[in-house]
C-alpha cells in the first residue's frame, strides 16, 4: 500500500453548520469546490460530523490538529482580535497554531 496523503480530517461537533461557519469565517478556510459542506485547509479537507445524530456520545477532540502558519504570534493576535479565546472554543475541539522551526529538506 502506498499512502498518497491525508485526504480529510473529520471534526466531531454538536452543530455541523455552526462549526463549519466558525472555521470558514474565523480561520478563513474556503469551501471545497466539490462539496460545499466541507472546507479545505491546504491539501486537506475538513468534514463535520454530528455523532449524537447517530446515537454516539459527543466528545471534544482535545488532541486536535495543527494549522501551519507563518507567524504564530501574529495568528494568535488576529484570532484574539476576532474575539477567539485561545482555549475552549465552540465544541472545545483543539486547533493548534504551528510553524516548523526548520523547513524540511
Amino acid at each position: 500500500m502506498k499512502i498518497e496523503r491525508v485526504d480529510f480530517f473529520n471534526i466531531a461537533t454538536r452543530d455541523a453548520e455552526r462549526s463549519r461557519a466558525w472555521y470558514r469565517e474565523t480561520l478563513g478556510l474556503a469551501p471545497d469546490p466539490n462539496n460545499p459542506d466541507e472546507l479545505t485547509a491546504g491539501q486537506v479537507t475538513l468534514t463535520f460530523w454530528e455523532p449524537e445524530r447517530e446515537g454516539i456520545e459527543f466528545k471534544p477532540d482535545i488532541g486536535g490538529f495543527a494549522l501551519r502558519v507563518d507567524d504564530i504570534e501574529a495568528a494568535k493576535t488576529e484570532l484574539e482580535e476576532k474575539g477567539v479565546q485561545i482555549v475552549g472554543q465552540g465544541d472545545e475541539n483543539a486547533v493548534i497554531l504551528h510553524h516548523r522551526y526548520k523547513p524540511y529538506e
